[in-house]
């Protein structure tokens, strides 16, 4: 096996949602705001000039007994089919991570302004990327029926 890794948090979500609610996070507004004991402004310099961000964040308030290391029926629902942890993209995973592409709204000092973000207040931030075409997929996307249907009222 290898060596456990420890990552520390470059900031945090402020605003948003309150609560973690399955669809409707296309018009979420929230803020992500660094850390000003790691960090100047410097370390947003450019960002303003990409249109979108990849965020990756901690859903620190998945009980550890919820963490999934198997399959699931995603949401819980029966009639989408039995799946690994590993082909969703559901909270209760092994390390808590979440990656989300949203809108850059604008960014001030040591703060980001973001749109479509789903991650709720006070939830932990362990990096933001610039989505820049080259590292978009390349080719076709391919995905089950069911992960289309779980994303129809998502955004």
């Amino acid at each position: 096996m290898v060596e456990a890794i420890t990552v520390m948090p470059v900031g945090v979500v402020r605003g948003g949602r309150a609560e973690a609610i399955d669809d409707d996070w296309g018009e979420s507004v929230a803020r992500i705001e660094l850390d000003s004991s790691l960090f100047t402004h410097e370390a947003l310099a450019g960002l303003a000039d990409f249109s979108h961000l990849e965020v990756i964040f901690h859903f620190d308030r998945v009980p550890v007994a919820k963490i999934e290391s198997g399959a699931r029926h995603p949401r819980g629902r029966s009639d989408w089919p039995l799946v690994g942890i590993f082909a969703q993209r559901g909270k209760n995973r092994p390390n808590r991570l979440g990656l989300c592409t949203c809108r850059l709204v604008g960014v001030d000092g040591l703060t980001i302004s973001v749109e479509g973000l789903d991650a709720i207040d006070g939830t932990p931030v362990l990096d933001i990327k610039p989505v820049m075409r080259g590292f978009l997929p390349r080719g076709d996307i391919r995905e089950p029926a069911w992960a289309s249907e779980i994303m129809a009222s998502y955004w």
